[in-house]
């Protein structure tokens, strides 16, 4: 793992890499969840992974607290780096964040979101819950192992920072700028609580390009056990882009 920015994590480094994949975590979560993406990809895949303000490596700053502030320190940090093609993926939060990133950068191959109904659809107000009420919401969702759900250091430690990830979620309100023109995948758990999967089909109105939903067998956080699977997905969408030639061969 190579750090690049305070806000980007490198856990694939090809020395000349054919296309950037660059991943969003869901509310509560860190860079480090997408760390055995790395094992799923061909060699010539960079992976890089968002680090939201507080937690791991930046445990010491401040939750953010506007969504299209953090989309514009990650596009900033994306630009510095060596052109290549990039997509993105963002999972629940992430896949907002994701979107508000790819409307700040000139040319994203392809933007995957997952785990999230259009930025169209109105939020809910977890982040007004009880703490008791959070914390059933987060063993609701799944994804959670059961030690931590139990342990009281954990919830107290993890508490204020689902809180305020799930506050920036729900208080987000896309601004009108002009609609994107890379395609969007929209993928969602079979089984989601919060997703309804005729609701994907509201990613469709958010881009000029081409639209695809996939739906996978799982809950909300269907994308660790059914992982191999959606990153094929991810690379099979990437490479059937009219610049496919860019990309590296199928492993």
């Amino acid at each position: 793992m190579t750090p690049l920015t305070r806000c980007l994590q490198r856990y694939a480094a090809p020395a000349a890499p054919a296309t950037r994949l660059v991943c969003f975590p869901h509310a509560g979560g860190g860079a480090s969840g997408f760390r055995q993406w790395a094992g799923h990809l061909p060699g010539g895949v960079e992976l890089l992974a968002v680090q939201y303000p507080g937690r791991e490596e930046r445990i010491g700053e401040p939750p953010a607290t506007d969504l299209c502030r953090l989309a514009a320190e990650v596009a900033h940090a994306l630009a510095g780096l060596d052109p290549a093609p990039t997509v993105l993926f963002g999972h629940s939060l992430g896949a907002a964040v994701a979107f508000e990133t790819a409307r700040r950068l000139p040319s994203p191959v392809l933007l995957v979101v997952s785990g999230r109904q259009a930025p169209v659809d109105p939020g809910r107000s977890v982040h007004l819950m009880s703490g008791d009420e959070l914390w059933q919401d987060v063993a609701r969702s799944g994804g959670t192992r059961q030690e931590v759900l139990d342990s009281d250091e954990l919830r107290a430690l993890l508490l204020p920072v689902l809180r305020a990830d799930y506050r920036l979620s729900e208080t987000y309100r896309p601004a009108p700028l002009p609609l994107l023109t890379c395609p969007v995948l929209a993928c969602s758990g079979d089984r989601d609580p919060e997703v309804d999967p005729a609701a994907l089909d509201g990613w469709r109105s958010v881009t000029t390009g081409a639209f695809t939903a996939r739906l996978f067998p799982g809950d909300h956080f269907y994308l660790v056990p059914q992982r191999g699977a959606l990153i094929a997905e991810v690379l099979r969408t990437a490479w059937a882009l009219p610049a496919a030639a860019a990309w590296p061969s199928t492993p």
